[in-house]
């Protein structure tokens, strides 16, 4: 039995235990491997982990092994960060994908699956100038009176669509979540979002995290990140270029970069009705990153990134090699979309100061 998780570990907290234990508890002896992003998240947020470390802390509490979802498809809408997730796993063969989920019933996820979400009644929602997300939630409550506003939930019928899509065999599990995903309250099982306000609040998360993971956190803010972004937005003669730069909001990060003073502070007089905060975010990383439409368009996995792996992890890649039909690399190669990772490398630098970071991103070898 080969069993996917699909997680940013940002940072890995006692809820990702909670989940990981519950795998191994359900399915005992599999192999289980990680998907996991680089350095910035779906959210348009810094990783409080580097991938690296954050390999090395998956090994250590029981993963298998751990791969790299690459930055073209990690920082993008639900629906892409799904995409490239469940094909990795597929192409890895797994036999079930595990995620958490707030609703917690796998037979409701299945349903919403199924449902076409770009029909009439859908972009009649949108026409009144709401977010993507927002009308979706608005649609599956007014006609099956079901709440889908919960990232875990979306993701997780993101991840049965894309299951769909490719006829795969994978069947999804969903766990319960234990906790809310926005929650800022400090419990034993804490969202990684209170966690990331604990610390940025210079409080204890001693008990919130596995031992293991405090000597690894290292926080880092997108709003470090805010100088660079303004030089940009200040000296670029063409912002639309960018992946997520739509609809002519260009202007408006022009109109109102000068007289900006955080990124907090540029979000809010950015920010419409149509362009979530996360989504804001997320373009901000995009343009930082120099990540293109151009390079956006027609995405495509080129191959799968090993990160780490142990004697089982590699016995399943041993098993699957010949099965595989893209490449499995562990060292820098000549793709396309691994040249952006080692530029998004050198934009994390900016704030890290850790040149062997970079290094890493030529010179690598998988963690065991």
């Amino acid at each position: 039995m080969t069993i996917g998780i699909i997680a940013e570990y940002n940072p890995f907290h006692n809820g990702h235990l909670y989940h990981l234990n519950k795998i191994k508890e359900m399915y005992k002896d599999a192999t289980i491997i990680l998907v996991t992003n680089s350095y910035f998240t779906e959210r348009g947020d810094v990783s409080f982990i580097n991938k690296w470390d954050k390999t090395k802390i998956a090994l250590s509490l029981g993963i298998d092994l751990v791969v790299e979802l690459p930055f073209v498809f990690a920082t993008q809408s639900a629906d892409i960060f799904a995409r490239g997730s469940v094909e990795i796993l597929n192409h890895l063969k797994v036999d079930k994908i595990v995620f958490g989920s707030e609703i917690g019933d796998i037979k409701v996820l299945k349903e919403l699956a199924k449902i076409d979400l770009n029909n009439n009644e859908v972009k009649k929602i949108l026409n009144k100038g709401i977010s993507y997300p927002k009308a979706i939630a608005q649609y599956i409550k007014d006609n099956l009176n079901i709440n889908l506003d919960k990232p875990n939930d979306i993701l997780g019928v993101c991840y049965i669509r894309e299951i769909n899509r490719l006829n795969s065999k994978i069947e999804p599990v969903c766990i319960k979540r234990t906790n809310d995903y926005h929650s800022l309250e400090l419990e034993r099982i804490s969202s990684a979002t209170s966690i990331r306000n604990a610390l940025k609040n210079k409080l204890s998360i001693k008990g919130l995290v596995p031992k293991i993971v405090e000597e690894y956190i290292n926080p880092h803010y997108t709003d470090e990140l805010f100088p660079y972004l303004k030089f940009k937005i200040l000296t670029d003669s063409d912002l639309s270029i960018y992946q997520t730069v739509d609809e002519g909001i260009e202007y408006r990060l022009k109109e109102y970069i000068l007289d900006s003073n955080s990124l907090e502070d540029f979000i809010k007089k950015v920010k419409t009705k149509r362009y979530t905060y996360n989504k804001i975010k997320r373009m901000f990383i995009h343009i930082l990153c120099n990540f293109t439409k151009e390079e956006a368009k027609n995405l495509k996995l080129e191959y799968i990134r090993i990160l780490g792996f142990n004697e089982l992890g590699q016995k399943h890649l041993k098993t699957i090699k010949k099965y595989i039909e893209i490449p499995l690399i562990s060292k820098y190669q000549k793709f396309k979309t691994l040249d952006i990772e080692i530029r998004v490398a050198k934009v994390f630098f900016l704030i890290d100061n850790n040149k062997k970071l970079i290094d890493k991103e030529y010179q690598n070898k998988p963690k065991k």
